[in-house]
């Protein structure tokens, strides 16, 4: 009974608590998607990233998260001709340059529970003004939770609990919604996380227990403030709250140059100072974020380190509409 409690804590923990139940990434600046399924294709380029996540070094058992993501933009790439009368003959695009894809797969261990999944994603983009985009995206997402007995020694394997759907592996589908604006000097995004908030049983057919999803809520912004032709200050901030009303929000500024090299500083309300820095070479793109907690955990942590590497094709005249992408 004492493993049997213990795998119930721990599972509770990873699925109704808001920092547990989904990955906190500190870098959200620098691949937006991983929170929201509109941004695919939104700059017009092709990317990928890779992105890791190493919580509270030192603590056994602490959350770890791995993902790589993949997203692109259907760009106005070729022309056919079309014959509309006549006398009349006009080139028309096969592609009208609205619609962007992308996906990524993930691993996140918490605890005893090992969560590994994936994700696909369409976005549609339109233009409000000349240059204000409005972005729509909606994804399927497939998760995969099952116990690490690797950690664990089971004193009674014959427990309903430990032989249940969890330990032999429990499949769960869901899905994102989201809405992007993108302009020159400012973004920001809306989107709705684990949108059927599924459930699943956990123990044996007599003694199951029910754990839900519950949905989560993301909301960041930003905007930059130019000081000459390569200076750019950005404040930014991050909004994430489930619907049991747990926000957390993070509260920060960078500093970029040349779009070659930028520094941030951050305050996250879970009291965590996150500190970022991440260099450009050609389409080369590496972050590296540290996360300082404030609680008693730092005591027994080197703290939490995040690691962001992208490769991003596609000519940067494309980039933005403002920058004559199409």
């Amino acid at each position: 009974m004492r493993i049997r409690a213990i795998i119930l804590i721990l599972f509770l923990a990873a699925t109704n608590a808001y920092s547990q139940q989904l990955p906190v990434y500190s870098q959200y600046l620098y691949n937006k998607f991983l929170l929201n399924p509109s941004v695919a294709g939104s700059d017009g380029y092709t990317s990928f990233a890779l992105t890791a996540r190493e919580q509270w070094v030192g603590y056994k058992g602490a959350p770890r998260t791995v993902s790589f993501s993949w997203q692109t933009r259907m760009l106005k790439r070729s022309y056919i001709l079309r014959q509309t009368s006549v006398k009349r003959q006009v080139f028309r695009p096969k592609s009208d340059g609205k619609v962007g894809l992308g996906g990524y797969i993930f691993s996140d261990n918490n605890g005893l529970i090992n969560r590994t999944g994936f994700q696909f994603s369409y976005a549609y983009h339109t233009w409000l003004k000349e240059e204000t985009q409005l972005s729509f995206g909606l994804s399927v997402n497939g998760y995969h939770y099952k116990i690490d007995e690797e950690q664990v020694d089971f004193e009674d394997p014959a427990d309903p609990l430990l032989n249940s759907s969890l330990r032999r592996g429990l499949f769960v589908p869901d899905a994102t919604f989201g809405v992007y604006l993108l302009n020159a000097n400012y973004s920001f995004g809306f989107s709705a996380d684990q949108l059927f908030q599924a459930s699943g049983k956990i123990g044996g057919s007599q003694a199951y227990q029910n754990f839900s999803l519950k949905r989560q809520y993301y909301l960041f912004g930003s905007y930059d403030i130019s000081h000459g032709p390569y200076n750019i200050i950005q404040p930014s901030f991050l909004l994430t709250s489930s619907e049991q009303w747990t926000p957390m929000a993070d509260i920060g500024v960078t500093y970029i140059f040349h779009d070659d090299f930028w520094a941030g500083l951050a305050y996250r309300t879970s009291k965590a100072i996150i500190a970022t820095v991440g260099v450009k070479y050609q389409n080369i793109y590496l972050g590296y974020a540290f996360d300082f907690t404030m609680q008693e955990i730092q005591r027994v942590t080197y703290g939490t380190h995040e690691i962001n590497f992208a490769l991003k094709f596609g000519d940067n005249k494309r980039k933005y509409r403002w920058l004559d992408r199409y």
